[in-house]
């Protein structure tokens, strides 16, 4: 099954919200500039990681492979009128911003894909249940290029997972983290597509086409959610100036300073 819109309302019960063409191409020209030349440096210092099974890299906003005027691109994508208006559908007060990611095809054709919550890296399985009470976890993921996108159990961000979800998420009894789940729902992306998804929810990357999507992560203000923003790829003062203070950086900022 494919769904291809899906209304604000639904969010809560489904767990994505896929704006589709939010963007123009040309809009997103820039962009995508950027995130090639971060691609092509990132590559030559991770050679043997893509070779062996990368799909994916990380904190585009930091120094070390872009200029201060790439990265204000960045910034301003980050907080755009357009995400801002998205991002406060699912948490209208306060939104902060984590991170980037850049998912691509792997390196090794065939290589399998894999079913995952984004918490099952870093909590028991006691923790996790208790992860789908909250607080938020957006990925807002921009398509740079027509991809066969994700594919997402709907619900699962509230909703534990049945048996099947559960033997084939963590590998048990011999299945693998690759077999397809009765309950996935594959979302197609096109250039300038964005798809908003709840971090807590069952979900997979689709590998084929030209997969290059810039994913952008925010979430509720916590505490502890709040360790894992990396202060080096947050804004300085004189680009906060520039981008007029948005609140998604501010609050990153005031709060790993404090």
């Amino acid at each position: 099954m494919v769904i291809r819109v899906i209304e604000q309302q639904n969010y809560n019960k489904n767990g994505f919200i896929l704006a589709e063409g939010l963007f123009n191409p040309e809009e997103l020209e820039e962009v995508h500039e950027v995130v090639t030349r971060f691609h092509e440096l990132w590559l030559k210092d991770n050679a043997k990681f893509y070779e062996e099974k990368a799909i994916n890299s990380a904190y585009l906003t930091n120094k070390k492979y872009l200029s201060d005027e790439q990265r204000m691109v960045l910034f301003k994508l980050l907080s755009s009128e357009k995400i801002d208006q998205l991002v406060r559908r699912v948490i209208p007060k306060s939104p902060v911003f984590m991170n980037t990611q850049l998912f691509f095809n792997p390196k090794t054709a065939g290589q399998k894909n894999y079913w995952h919550r984004d918490s099952q890296y870093h909590m028991t399985l006691e923790q996790q249940q208790e992860a789908l009470k909250g607080p938020e976890v957006l990925h807002v993921r921009v398509a740079l290029k027509d991809e066969p996108g994700i594919e997402v159990i709907p619900a699962s961000h509230v909703c534990w997972d049945t048996k099947e979800e559960l033997l084939i998420r963590l590998e048990h009894d011999e299945h693998k983290s690759h077999e397809d789940l009765s309950a996935g729902v594959k979302i197609p992306m096109k250039v300038g597509d964005v798809l908003l998804f709840s971090a807590n929810m069952i979900h997979r990357g689709l590998y084929g086409l030209d997969r290059f999507s810039l994913d952008l992560l925010y979430f509720e203000s916590d505490a502890e959610i709040l360790k894992f923003v990396e202060q080096d790829c947050l804004p300085n003062d004189k680009e906060m100036e520039e981008l007029k203070y948005p609140p998604v950086f501010v609050n990153a900022l005031s709060k790993s300073e404090s």
